[in-house]
């Protein structure tokens, strides 16, 4: 018998939505420094014991928006939402469902990523993008070969496909995701064809 696992209650992934959208309207207004429980909990429409009944404080709400960030992308790039055409790698695949992933919450990620007071979550989409790569550049890495140590080959990949995400987000995402990851394959064909 397959285990179940345990439903949310939907009153509380709406409660936890009406507080992040609050939080994400009150980033775009001003520095998280300036950001209350008050000021979250009267956007949210809820009162302040219903904000503490979700997080112990405002650093532990940015810590949990994080992680969800992290889960939601994970989920995205390893469902098969977007399909592989022919010719096109595995790699290719997650990339696009990543970018298409953050081109559907753009608002949610220009606000997170561009924002200086909140750099936790630049660092966990760095950490897991720097996982990711790692594990992708395991698979057929030969350092010799290529002639580039491989933790600098990981580092490079994830802070410049960071860069590239939050170029994007900065102009208002003017290409799409496909297009966006075809030139980011070029790119890196480019600078090192061995890759």
């Amino acid at each position: 018998m397959e285990a179940k696992t345990p439903r949310v209650d939907p009153r509380i992934i709406r409660t936890r939505q009406l507080l992040k959208d609050a939080f994400i309207e009150l980033l775009q207004e001003m520095d998280v420094e300036k950001i209350s429980v008050n000021r979250i909990a009267e956007r949210a429409t809820i009162n302040r014991v219903t904000f503490y009944l979700h997080y112990k404080d405002i650093p532990d709400m940015l810590d949990k928006l994080a992680d969800d960030m992290v889960a939601e992308i994970k989920e995205s790039i390893t469902s098969p939402a977007v399909k592989q055409q022919e010719g096109e790698s595995e790699n290719w695949r997650m990339l696009v469902s990543l970018l298409q992933h953050i081109a559907d919450h753009s608002k949610f990620y220009k606000v997170i990523l561009a924002s200086k007071g909140t750099p936790i979550f630049k660092e966990r989409l760095l950490k897991m993008l720097t996982e990711l790569i790692s594990e992708r550049i395991d698979q057929a890495w030969n350092e010799a070969e290529v002639g580039i140590q491989k933790d600098i080959a990981i580092w490079y990949g994830a802070s410049s496909l960071i860069g590239t995400i939050v170029g994007w987000l900065h102009k208002d995402m003017p290409y799409t995701p496909r297009f966006l990851a075809k030139q980011f394959f070029m790119m890196r064909a480019y600078s090192n064809p061995n890759l």
